[in-house]
């Protein structure tokens, strides 16, 4: 009796671990019907009483009539959760049929989602707590934001869905299709990385198109180019210059924002050598700042002096969010620049860094800094990984010039060459007056933490 008695008390000191986690995926089950019975309640709370249908308590109970059947499948077995189940959803959607009918109402929505809560309440008790939990949250939020949606659906054009579709089929079906390797000599051309070119600038002229939609002429291509530029400023750069050609914006106000996607692309080489190579931050961090600030300064200098006269200007109609004749011709151009620079790059070897990122950085300055960390990691000196990045970004700098002048025209052409030239003269003059005084200051204590991130890189 004794030792029967000690038993029963470490029970109650220690309850058992699977006891515990049924009472939490029973408190999940539940909180995901009350959740949705919330939006449910809140959606009717002006009915009276007797006329609100499918409350907080009802869905409540649903959920956790779900999480009481889940757990009971060991008991009542598979046959025994289908009848349960069925006879659940029977029930349930001769109720709501019964609602409809008084309501004259033929929407689905608020039986599918009392279905899905009692569904989500049994996979609580089996499944993974985070997915039950994500897709409870996900449901209430379609339920809730039925109102946005239907106003978003309302505004939707067809070129617009057109587009969006284009864009989802030819990244999830046609992308996985190509091999990711190099068919030439030259391992230069590899169908998959051009194809995602090709997606990365149809994505690009899609969110310029809804930020313009949004926000408005002027701000949104401001938004929309920061927002592509942290993909590929040079693609941002193309497709600015498509716009101004086929009147969607003005020249001005397209030079401002290709030097802000000249900013970010900047800004982006100084987290990337931050992250892979530190050594050469003191280097070059200082150069690349400038022309980041004289791009940025440009590139509100622009807009100021441009207001008044975008403003007057009649708004241009944006047409096809997706041109897929300009899509394929961009991606053709920027394709051939990048295998050009491969090739020639190629052909000078990996020793000769300076070449490299000369003919590289006109297509891919992300490249030339991800090559020149890892040589400094593995003994190179800094100054001239430094050199190598400098190099790179200059001629990023002219070779979006060039595409700004084929894409866009003179004019906007020289609005974002002016903003280069000053942004490339502020550069020079830091590195060469300033860098040589504060390199140093920093040097031992780069160095040191930068022993402490090389193991990470191998």
């Amino acid at each position: 009796m004794a030792r029967t008695w000690a038993r029963h008390q470490d029970l109650l000191v220690m309850p058992d671990p699977v006891l515990i986690e049924m009472f939490h995926r029973l408190a999940m089950a539940l909180g995901i019907g009350f959740l949705a019975g919330v939006e449910r309640g809140w959606k009717h709370r002006d009915a009276p009483d007797g006329m609100r249908a499918a409350g907080v308590r009802t869905h409540a109970v649903i959920g956790l009539m779900g999480g009481i059947a889940g757990a009971a499948l060991p008991v009542i077995g598979q046959i025994g959760f289908a009848a349960l189940t069925l006879v659940f959803g029977a029930s349930f959607l001769a109720f709501k049929v019964r609602e409809s009918q008084r309501d004259n109402d033929i929407s689905v929505t608020g039986t599918i989602a009392g279905l899905l809560v009692f569904a989500l309440g049994a996979y609580a008790m089996w499944g993974d707590l985070r997915v039950a939990a994500a897709v409870g949250v996900t449901l209430v939020g379609l339920l809730a934001f039925k109102n946005a949606l239907h106003d978003w659906l309302d505004r939707v054009t067809w070129k617009e869905l057109r587009s969006a579709l284009l864009i989802l089929g030819a990244t999830f079906i046609a992308l996985p299709l190509l091999p990711d390797r190099t068919i030439d000599p030259w391992d230069a051309i590899n169908l998959r990385e051009l194809w995602l070119l090709t997606i990365v600038v149809a994505g690009a002229s899609f969110a310029g198109y809804v930020a313009v939609r949004v926000l408005g002429e002027d701000v949104g291509l401001l938004a929309g180019t920061a927002v592509g530029s942290l993909v590929s400023s040079t693609v941002v750069t193309a497709e600015l210059g498509r716009r101004v050609k086929m009147g969607e914006t003005h020249a001005t106000v397209a030079g401002a924002a290709a030097a802000i996607a000249a900013a970010i692309s900047i800004g982006r080489v100084i987290a990337l050598l931050v992250v892979t190579g530190i050594p050469i931050v003191p280097e070059a961090a200082l150069a690349l700042m400038a022309g980041l600030l004289v791009f940025a300064g440009a590139a509100l200098m622009m807009r100021h002096f441009d207001q008044e006269r975008a403003g007057a200007s009649p708004s241009a109609k944006l047409r096809s969010p997706l041109n897929l004749v300009s899509v394929f011709q961009f991606a053709a151009f920027l394709g051939a620049v990048i295998v050009i620079g491969r090739i020639v790059a190629d052909g000078f070897g990996q020793a000769g860094l300076l070449p490299f990122a000369a003919t590289a950085g006109l297509a891919d300055v992300d490249a030339v800094t991800l090559a020149a960390g890892s040589l400094v990691r593995g003994g190179l000196e800094p100054a001239v990984g430094a050199h190598a990045v400098l190099i790179a970004v200059l001629m990023n700098t002219l070779a979006k010039g060039a595409i700004a002048l084929a894409t866009g025209g003179r004019r906007y052409a020289v609005h974002y060459l002016v903003a280069a030239l000053a942004a490339t003269i502020a550069a020079a003059a830091v590195w060469l007056l300033v860098t040589p005084l504060i390199a140093p200051m920093f040097g031992e204590q780069v160095q040191q933490e930068a022993s402490l991130v090389a193991p990470m890189f191998g």
